[in-house]
């Protein structure tokens, strides 16, 4: 959380600035990676990365760069990454690599099918006054800090105490039965039980590395670390205001086959 903290104080100005640098350039499919990358570079929350996005769409950048920023965004950022090392190695490496995959193909279909249409709408948002303000860098730090303790603390400290009461009273073998030995199942489990009970991203990491002891396949954590952070509830208001009714029944399909494709794939090839 210190560490996280640290990143959002010096690395917000620098992911607005490089952002800011692409509009205008016509980069092509290199900008449907850069806009992916730094989504996921990005300290912002998705109240903060929605109305950014709206700033630039206003400057004419390309929608398709704004999919696989937004879509990143959502999935990982710098503070979650320091979170999912909890988790081991290849748990990081594969959260890390199928966030970024989500946002270029979130990118690509925009870029495909959406090429000749709007696809957001962003009347309403403009880009927030930034918190980080104070010149004295060390406070700019400090209340940074306050602020990450009071949004992820408690719903870390639950997410511990919850995976201490599915390891006291949930069987490993049922852990391992639902979501390790049927591999293909397993994945769609997940992937679904992403969608409610997810609340939290530090939150979730005591859970996953209880399941993941239990027997849980890496690839049924990877479709519950895609589905979570895209179907938290917070997160899908945003998104719904602007998509529409329509374009955010895409979002929940996109989101829950590139999760499904994504665990099938990690569970028969690991």
């Amino acid at each position: 959380m210190v560490l996280g903290s640290a990143i959002s104080v010096f690395a917000k100005d620098r992911i607005h600035s490089l952002f800011r640098s692409m509009r205008g350039k016509r980069l092509g499919l290199l900008g449907i990676v850069a806009a992916s990358a730094l989504g996921i570079a990005s300290p912002l929350c998705m109240y903060g990365t929605i109305p950014l996005a709206a700033s630039f769409s206003e400057s004419g950048m390309e929608d398709d760069w704004l999919a696989a920023f937004m879509m990143s965004s959502i999935l990982l950022n710098p503070q979650l990454i320091l979170y999912s090392m909890a988790l081991g190695p290849a748990a990081l490496v594969i959260r890390i690599l199928s966030s970024f995959l989500c946002g270029i193909a979130a990118g690509l279909l925009i870029r495909g099918f959406y090429c000749k249409k709007e696809f957001f709408n962003f009347n309403g948002f403009s880009e927030p006054h930034s918190r980080d303000t104070d010149p004295n860098i060390m406070m700019r730090f400090l209340k940074n800090l306050g602020r990450n303790i009071r949004a992820t603390g408690p719903m870390f400290l639950l997410g511990v105490v919850l995976s201490a009461l599915f390891q006291r009273y949930v069987p490993a073998e049922l852990v391992a039965d639902l979501f390790g030995n049927n591999r293909g199942f397993g994945v769609l489990m997940a992937a679904t039980i992403g969608v409610p009970l997810y609340a939290c991203g530090g939150g979730t990491i005591p859970l996953l590395q209880a399941w993941l002891m239990d027997g849980m396949s890496m690839g049924s954590a990877a479709a519950f670390m895609i589905t979570g952070p895209a179907t938290k509830i917070t997160n899908l208001g945003a998104v719904k205001i602007v998509l529409g009714a329509k374009r955010f029944a895409l979002y929940w399909a996109f989101t829950i086959a590139f999760a499904l494709l994504t665990g099938w794939i990690v569970d028969f090839s690991i």
